[in-house]
């Protein structure tokens, strides 16, 4: 009997970008509902205003480009860096300021270097550093945990900046739990006073500490599908952890713990589903760890001593500038070859 003889290669393809890119959004959806439930409709209106605009900027370009649009747009890597942009604004934004954001970082910070592949800056951290520096006052409207508006004053708010009767911007929003103790610090406040503030909870900033464990959990998940690899979360975390560590000891009066530094701000997040973007981030095993851990370093150094109280976004772009030269340094031997002389 003669069997049809196939040309290799012989093992399957099991994974693409779409499906990757699919995986991403499953693991980030619980932090979402999380997000929603704790800061309210504000994040869902992010999302759909991020997303919307960078799908039909992506297709415009790639038209402009003569590119095929269609099958560019399914892979989800432009779905995917509006999500991440939308994740990291405050939920009382108004709606301007996702859709600048996500121009910027599908049209400037993707598309402008060629595309998905080419482009040496994480796009959806390029659009929002963009946004923080360029619309500071609107980058601060966080909605204090448990008070959220109703949908409709949500969507009021967000589409014509009109407020509920009665009520004050001030009233429904309060500064985030890093930006409160960087303040607060500045005024020689200890953080065993801050700390008694209704902010914070058991070792975070109340809220927080559920949003970044979603996450942090929909990342394990991540690297169990292979979909990332450990190097960089551990990288990153292990790094800010230590260094937090040794100078919690030094004085915890005005350094915050470990457990404060992973589980406040964009840390998981951060760590998971930002610093592991394949394309701008360090691509060899030992590359990958240097890269994690320079980018926890620059992470508590902003967060500690720089102007701004969450540090993730400038540091993943840092470190972007070194992932090509990290990767020179770190590439592994070739099979059968010694070190060169």
């Amino acid at each position: 009997m003669e069997f049809k003889t196939y040309s290799s290669p012989h093992l399957p393809v099991a994974n693409s970008v779409s499906a990757m890119m699919l995986r991403v959004l499953l693991a980030l959806v619980p932090g979402i509902i999380c997000a929603l439930w704790i800061f309210g409709w504000g994040i869902l209106f992010n999302i759909l205003l991020a997303s919307i605009t960078a799908l039909i900027a992506e297709a415009a370009i790639l038209k402009l480009r003569k590119r095929p649009a269609f099958t560019t747009l399914l892979d989800g890597s432009a779905l995917i860096t509006a999500v991440l942009l939308a994740l990291a604004l405050p939920p009382l934004t108004p709606w301007w300021i996702p859709v600048i954001g996500s121009l910027f970082a599908i049209v400037i910070a993707k598309q402008l270097y060629g595309g998905l592949g080419y482009n040496p800056f994480n796009p959806a951290m390029a659009g929002y550093v963009v946004l923080l520096i360029s619309f500071p006052l609107e980058l601060t409207l966080w909605s204090a945990p448990g008070t959220q508006l109703s949908f409709a004053d949500t969507l009021a708010l967000v589409f014509t900046g009109n407020l509920p009767v009665g009520q004050s911007l001030d009233a429904i929003t309060m500064a985030t739990p890093m930006d409160s103790i960087k303040t607060r610090l500045g005024l020689s406040e200890t953080l065993g006073e801050i700390h008694s503030s209704t902010l914070f909870g058991n070792f975070a900033g109340v809220g927080w500490e559920w949003i970044n464990l979603w996450f942090l959990l929909g990342g394990l998940w991540l690297m169990q599908v292979k979909v990332i690899q450990w190097q960089i979360p551990a990288g990153m975390l292990g790094s800010l952890a230590a260094i937090a560590f040794v100078f919690y000891a030094i004085n915890p009066d005005i350094y915050t713990t470990p457990l404060f530094q992973l589980f406040s701000g964009a840390a998981m997040l951060g760590a998971f589903f930002i610093a592991t973007d394949p394309v701008s981030a360090s691509t060899t095993p030992r590359g990958r760890i240097y890269y994690g851990i320079g980018i926890g370093v620059l992470t508590y150094i902003i967060r500690t001593w720089g102007g701004y109280p969450d540090g993730v976004a400038f540091a993943v772009l840092l470190m972007n500038l070194a992932a090509p030269t990290i990767d020179h340094y770190t590439q592994p031997r070739v099979f059968g070859q010694g070190d060169p002389k």
